[in-house]
């Protein structure tokens, strides 16, 4: 289930942000994506999960020319919701009014309730919190809600993911015990993925590491 990418220009009118830009990630891969800030990083990610047309207030619409191909298929003209892409940043976006446990169920396909509830505690307790399901997302720390961010995300059975600085707003013992188990879900899912960030610790292959940088 390969994920394949082709850039052939993005920006808004008279600007260019990246261009001829290609990317191939193999299933169960983490692509890392650097660059100095503005260069088009969070933009690529916006892209290929076809979020482009969310634009801050003030802002144009960034223009996309390419194609985006995931296991054959082409998604380049889809909407969102149609793509199978997940997507993880730098907060963890857990609903407040929903405990733990229900925000793994929204994530989660229809299906006999019973079934449902048991894999949203799977989840738990393979994130290293059993029993966790009734809890106040509010109550949790910065690691533990960044686990719950991930197993959700994976619950919706992406077959693609894209991280955003998921690492960003952790301290370093944290992120560096989070990238692990981020990295590990990913290959055990073998989902193809790649993560924007600026931290070089944060690389998951140093051979799968493509660097962007300002237009012009």
């Amino acid at each position: 289930m390969s994920l394949n990418i082709h850039i052939e220009r993005l920006g808004r009118p008279g600007r260019d942000l990246v261009s001829d830009l290609r990317l191939e990630v193999p299933p169960g891969e983490v692509l890392t994506l650097m660059g100095p800030s503005g260069c088009g990083k969070s933009s690529v990610l916006a892209a290929i999960a076809g979020t482009l047309g969310t634009v801050a207030e003030g802002q144009s619409a960034l223009d996309f020319k390419g194609r985006i191909v995931l296991d054959g298929q082409d998604l380049t003209r889809l909407p969102t919701a149609q793509r199978g892409i997940g997507l993880i940043f730098q907060d963890d976006l857990l609903f407040a009014h929903l405990s733990v446990a229900e925000n793994l169920l929204f994530a989660l396909p229809p299906g006999p309730s019973g079934a449902r509830r048991a894999e949203a505690e799977q989840a738990l307790a393979e994130a290293g919190l059993p029993g966790f399901g009734d809890r106040d997302p509010a109550t949790l720390s910065g690691g533990q809600r960044a686990r719950v961010a991930l197993m959700r995300a994976l619950l919706a059975r992406p077959r693609a993911l894209l991280l955003d600085e998921p690492f960003s707003r952790l301290d370093a013992a944290l992120r560096s015990q989070f990238r692990e188990f981020v990295f590990g879900h990913i290959c055990a899912a073998h989902v193809p993925a790649i993560l924007v960030t600026h931290d070089r610790a944060d690389i998951a292959n140093p051979r799968r590491v493509v660097e962007l940088f300002h237009a012009g």
